[in-house]
């Protein structure tokens, strides 16, 4: 390459790398920033639950990934003299800030996917179980057991915390009897209900119609049952060989709990084959039990 239209392209891409730098930086900066405003300014330990679960370790994450594009551009504007010499030490100095930037957007990765569930754990319980308030007269008010709020939960939404896909608490005001029910996503993901609009409606069974073959798909007739109203719902999908082979090696978890009125928290730990592991905390053997019955992993719903 000419020596001086590889330094007029040096002074171009130097230009061009400063630029992204800004960019990608302002970006991770925003997005920090502006997740840390949404959650500062929700009013209530409620929505700031709401938003936490749904967006913390969503929003860290993009703004790590911009911040390893950041540090790929910064890096491709050092040791600018030394490039000047050649076009190898471009390619190298190329090559050194892909791997430091990407090293960076997997360890962020790493942190966000398998380390920080825990910590953000613990601040969502805090969020959650932090004593409220009645906002009428300032009253401290008292959660309910799952024994307890039941008589406070008509049927369809006690059919929902049965399928555990969703999950209510129950506040109440000692001194008035004035309740306040609060909604939170369950362990297992169920589709809503398109007669009674509650989720419960929870897969049945499952029968292969046709099987799959290496030139053509096969059919999957998958049933659904609402656990509250009844309704049967059936839906036709196509069925590959890779999730025959998943249905034909799906096995039954079974139940290690034993019947201990002694117990009081029941925490369970469930390891898949591809190295994910989801914790559960419950209140009772009782509700540990029927959550062992309805599990699978698919049905998990996703912090």
């Amino acid at each position: 390459m000419n020596q001086d239209k590889y330094l007029a392209f040096l002074q171009i891409w130097q230009q061009i790398a400063w630029i992204c730098f800004i960019g990608a930086a302002a970006a991770s900066v925003l997005i920090f920033l502006g997740y840390q405003v949404s959650y500062g300014s929700a009013k209530g330990l409620k929505k700031k639950f709401d938003i936490a679960s749904r967006y913390e370790i969503k929003r860290y994450m993009q703004a790590n990934y911009g911040l390893a594009v950041a540090i790929f551009f910064i890096v491709n504007t050092l040791q600018h003299e030394t490039v000047q010499l050649s076009y190898v030490w471009f390619f190298i100095r190329l090559f050194i800030a892909l791997c430091i930037g990407t090293l960076h957007g997997y360890i962020a990765y790493l942190i966000f996917k398998y380390y920080y569930p825990g910590p953000l754990t613990k601040k969502l319980n805090r969020l959650r179980y932090t004593p409220r308030l009645n906002p009428k007269t300032g009253a401290k008010l008292k959660l309910l057991s799952e024994a307890e709020e039941d008589a406070y939960l008509d049927e369809g939404m006690q059919a929902e915390e049965d399928a555990f896909s969703v999950d209510y608490d129950v506040w109440i005001d000692p001194d008035t009897g004035e309740t306040f029910i609060e909604k939170y996503k369950g362990y297992l993901s169920a589709l809503e209900c398109d007669r009674c609009g509650f989720q419960t409606l929870k897969l049945e069974r499952e029968e292969v119609i046709q099987e799959a073959s290496a030139f053509e798909d096969g059919e999957l007739l998958k049933e659904y049952k609402c656990t509250y109203c009844g309704r049967i719902k059936r839906k036709n999908i196509k069925l590959s060989k890779r999730m025959e082979r998943d249905i034909a090696h799906s096995t039954m978890v079974s139940n290690p709990l034993k019947n201990n009125k002694q117990v009081d928290l029941v925490k369970i730990e469930i390891h898949s084959q591809d190295g994910e592991n989801k914790i559960f905390e419950f209140q009772n053997i009782d509700q540990a039990q029927h959550f062992l019955e309805e599990f699978d992993f698919e049905k998990v719903n996703d912090s």
